[in-house]
């Protein structure tokens, strides 16, 4: 599951509630960029994050 650089392969299933709010927060608050989140959680859609900022993020997309 572990590769040499740490990535980590998820699936749906993996995301909980508090792990999305986790990535929602992180890349709210200017530490990790979209692409820098999906990269370092292991997040496999482009889209994804983008679909959880719209859900549970306070910005207006």
């Amino acid at each position: 599951m572990y590769g040499e650089d740490n990535y980590v392969k998820r699936t749906q299933k993996d995301y909980s509630l508090q792990f999305k709010l986790q990535v929602v927060k992180e890349v709210e608050s200017g530490e990790q960029s979209q692409s820098s989140a999906r990269l370092k959680y292991g997040i496999q859609g482009d889209n994804t994050i983008k679909k959880w900022l719209q859900k549970y993020g306070t910005f207006d997309w």
